[in-house]
């Protein structure tokens, strides 16, 4: 039996999934993490380069030796002694000036968890090495090892650690000479990049360029839905598709947010009480206040009174009674 806090993460993180997969927010992303794209337009490379829709959850981390591989649009790795694993989000898009291929794959940490026991980092080479060994069999076969196409994993991490936040950074493959000057084509080994984007709690408007952008859908809880529509339109020039206001509307409702800015209130309140009881009473208070903002937006959208009792945990009276404020309004 799945927990309702447990319940509401994963609510949270499948809603992080819908925003991140949207095309308007990928060609930003992909702007200014990906080398191929600095010089091009946002709008080209959502219009020209991005291949398809991108599939969220579909395609699986496989190993080496199971059937599905990268052209099979699968995307669950099961692996001895682990559960599924999942690529979050995959797609393929056209390299500017070559049209060749590139792998692409967007990896979100939408857990509220920077150091889950092991490197983030890591786990992207991982994921890169899965796309690359996945394109044996389909994108190249023996030994047609000039075939392989370029691949990427993009983390977004939602609550980064206070050494990393609002940090950006590329990893990938260089040449380095030992002895000698020769010169090997990058094309030849520039086969892999991961890029980690780390985020933090500060409101959007205190940031600039794709960390503003993604604070903003992804962290920023002091704007509701039409206000983060009508944001992304005027600053960054894009559009609310059912997909993007879908994910908009459970982060708002969902917000992991309400549970950080309870213990800061808690934290307030423990200079005169103790900090111990401090925090615990701020988690009620933004708990509750979380709860009474996810039913009203839910009653606003006119959801079925039996999913607003289920996901917001309120009483049925105080359901009815926030219901009687919005008829008022």
């Amino acid at each position: 039996m799945v927990n309702a806090d447990k319940r509401r993460k994963m609510l949270y993180d499948k809603a992080c999934k819908e925003v991140l997969s949207e095309k308007g927010i990928i060609g930003h992303i992909l702007k200014t993490c990906v080398r191929e794209y600095e010089n091009v337009p946002v709008e080209d490379i959502v219009n020209k380069y991005i291949q398809g829709n991108p599939e969220v959850e579909k395609t699986p981390v496989l190993p080496d030796g199971d059937i599905y591989r990268i052209e099979s649009r699968h995307t669950e790795d099961i692996t001895e002694g682990e559960g599924a694993v999942f690529f979050d989000v995959r797609f393929t898009a056209l390299a500017p000036g070559t049209e060749e291929p590139i792998e692409l794959i967007i990896n979100i940490e939408a857990q509220n968890k920077f150091n889950p026991g092991y490197p983030l980092l890591k786990r992207g080479i991982y994921y890169c090495s899965r796309m690359i060994s996945g394109q044996y069999g389909t994108v190249f076969t023996k030994s047609h090892y000039e075939k392989i196409k370029k691949v990427y994993s993009i983390w977004v991490c939602t609550n980064s650690s206070k050494e990393w936040e609002y940090n950006i950074a590329r990893y990938g493959i260089i040449e380095e000479n030992i002895i000698g000057k020769a010169k090997a084509k990058a094309s030849h080994y520039d086969l892999l990049s991961v890029v980690m984007i780390c985020l933090g709690q500060k409101q959007y408007t205190e940031l600039e360029g794709l960390l503003r952008l993604l604070n903003l859908v992804l962290v920023d809880n002091n704007l509701n839905r039409q206000e983060k529509k009508n944001k992304l339109a005027e600053e960054f020039s894009i559009k609310m598709t059912p997909r993007l206001e879908r994910g908009v509307q459970e982060m708002c409702n969902l917000s992991e947010g309400v549970e950080q800015r309870g213990i800061e209130k808690g934290m307030a309140l423990g200079i005169e009480k103790g900090i111990e009881q401090g925090i615990e009473q701020g988690l009620a208070l933004g708990l509750a206040e979380g709860r009474e903002q996810m039913a009203t937006d839910m009653l606003m959208d006119n959801k079925p009174m039996e999913e607003i009792l289920k996901y917001s945990r309120l009483p049925l009276e105080r359901i009815q009674e926030l219901a009687e404020q919005i008829r008022k309004k």
